[in-house]
């Protein structure tokens, strides 16, 4: 048994090797898989949804938190590079939010790019709060309620 358990262990590694992908990347697949599995939504939207999510988090952080957060998930620039750019009338309501300033507009901002990343992935903007629960019980289990709990302030 245990032979048999090394045997599916060396053949699942050098498949991730042969493939071009580490170990790491592996664990990455846990966020992606989850969002796609609880949500019902493909591997690349649960990819760019979740970059887009990380992305608008980034914005609104300590670099150094930040650093914490991409410690705690493998593979998150993946994600963040998966993220679609915002375009359109969702750029435009961050650009106009900003002329007015405070966290109320860039909050604003934010939930409008993250809606026009959201749409351009195929999903619909209220699948944005379907995510973050996913996303912050992913952050607490790999990094601790701490690093969950500076994620969610950036995200509000």
């Amino acid at each position: 048994m245990k032979r048999l358990f090394l045997m599916i262990s060396i053949i699942f590694l050098t498949g991730i090797i042969i493939s071009g992908g580490t170990v790491a990347e592996a664990a990455n697949l846990g966020l992606v898989e989850q969002l796609s599995n609880e949500l019902g939504v493909t591997k690349k939207q649960a990819t760019g949804g979740a970059g887009s999510i990380f992305k608008y988090a980034k914005q609104n952080m300590d670099a150094e938190d930040f650093t914490e957060v991409a410690k705690a998930v493998p593979g998150i620039n993946k994600m963040m590079t998966a993220a679609p750019k915002a375009e359109g009338a969702a750029g435009m309501l961050g650009s106009a939010s900003s002329l007015i300033g405070g966290k109320k507009a860039s909050s604003v901002a934010g939930a409008g790019n993250l809606a026009g990343s959201f749409s351009k992935l195929g999903m619909k903007s209220d699948m944005v709060s379907a995510f973050i629960p996913i996303i912050l019980n992913y952050v607490q289990e790999k990094g601790g309620e701490k690093l969950m709990n500076t994620l969610q302030s950036a995200l509000k």
